[in-house]
């Protein structure tokens, strides 16, 4: 790899000769301008406005316009020799844990290669001395006119560079968030995990660009004088405006798209969390004992419509030990029997008395 900057890391009383590298590259498709209507290229000339001439890359400097628009001519050896110890170096000034780095702050990365044979002891030492840390490197550096900012941290055997913003070069995020209450309930952040948990971990290695791959089809279509691919109908979807369906929707189609079958899941998330004062479990108790009750009248109403108390026709505990409750049940009259009373005292428990009734007329009353 070319290496684009040269000098040395100073660790302490420590000089390490290193050549900074790029770490990345991009893919990115480039385009050309061009005329439209012949196809012509445009291109942009370098003029002097002064002489109304083109010139040649050779002939192009640097200069600072003032205030007033006067150009103040800065060469090469004018930067070369600034008052500063980062010219040709990149100074270490701290260490501290990786997570003190706001990402925010993360620019281009580099390469740090050692130059030559007398920076592998220092370079090496460097190295292992951040591994056993577990700590980064705050450094100051020189680069493209300009002091910068970097973080160096290892990366397999070699020492990497990223440079980094100033402090005061990173806005804060004023106005950005809703400026308006919101309540998320429980249920909402279960589906939320639900679905974050489905859509699970990727390898970053799996990961491509989509996009400069379709560029590329459009780009071999025309050149085999083909019609390029059309892109594929959008998925037609309505304006979801509950949160909850479409979370729900969501852990839905990841789950069916993996095979797995998930309304059971889906359904008992969205019912998890707090109950609301229309779900209260008063209310959902005396459903339960209303609906127990309803069960337990079954039977007496069939049993009084054939012309039987339900005591006469399957005896309770409280019957076979007492004679005149099965008598009066008996000469009492199916019709002026008060069944649902009877299965009141039945399914409320309580307990029967052993001694002679008396006739349920005067019993109702």
């Amino acid at each position: 790899m070319r290496s684009i900057w040269n000098g040395a890391i100073s660790f302490g009383l420590v000089s390490i000769p290193i050549k900074l590298v790029n770490a990345t590259e991009s893919h990115s498709i480039s385009f050309r301008q061009i005329h439209t209507e012949d196809g012509g290229r445009i291109r942009y000339r370098k003029v002097c406005e002064l002489e109304e001439r083109e010139v040649t890359q050779s002939e192009i400097g640097k200069g600072y316009e003032d205030a007033d628009g006067t150009i103040i001519p800065i060469t090469d050896d004018d930067l070369a020799h600034l008052p500063l110890p980062t010219a040709r170096t990149i100074e270490i000034v701290a260490f501290v844990p990786a997570d003190r780095i706001d990402p925010l702050q993360m620019d281009a990365a580099y390469y740090l290669a050692a130059s030559g044979a007398p920076a592998a002891k220092p370079y090496t030492l460097l190295r292992e001395a951040l591994k056993r840390s577990n700590r980064v490197a705050i450094a100051k550096f020189a680069l493209r006119g300009r002091e910068r900012l970097g973080m160096l941290r290892v990366v397999g055997d070699a020492i990497a560079m990223h440079g980094l913003l100033w402090p005061d070069e990173v806005r804060a995020p004023e106005g950005v968030a809703p400026d308006t209450g919101v309540t998320v309930r429980d249920q909402e952040l279960d589906l939320a995990d639900a679905l974050m948990n489905t859509l699970g971990e990727v390898d970053l290695d799996d990961l491509h660009d989509e996009y400069r791959e379709a560029v590329e089809e459009v780009i071999a279509a025309k050149a085999a004088g083909e019609a390029p691919p059309e892109a594929p109908e959008p998925a037609k979807g309505g304006k979801v405006l509950d949160l909850m369906a479409a979370l729900e929707s969501s852990v839905r189609a990841a789950k069916e798209s993996r095979g797995e079958d998930t309304e059971a899941e889906v359904r008992h998330l969205a019912q998890r969390g707090p109950a609301t004062p229309k779900e209260t479990g008063g209310k959902k108790s005396t459903s339960t004992a209303g609906k127990a009750a309803a069960k337990k009248t079954a039977a007496p109403k069939k049993s009084t419509a054939t012309g039987k108390s339900a005591t006469a026709e399957k005896p309770t505990a409280a019957a076979k030990s007492t004679a005149a409750a099965k008598s009066t049940a008996k000469k009492t009259p199916a019709k002026k029997t008060p069944a649902k009373k009877t299965t009141a005292t039945k399914s409320t428990g309580k307990k029967v008395s052993t001694k002679k009734t008396s006739p349920p007329r005067k019993r109702s009353a």
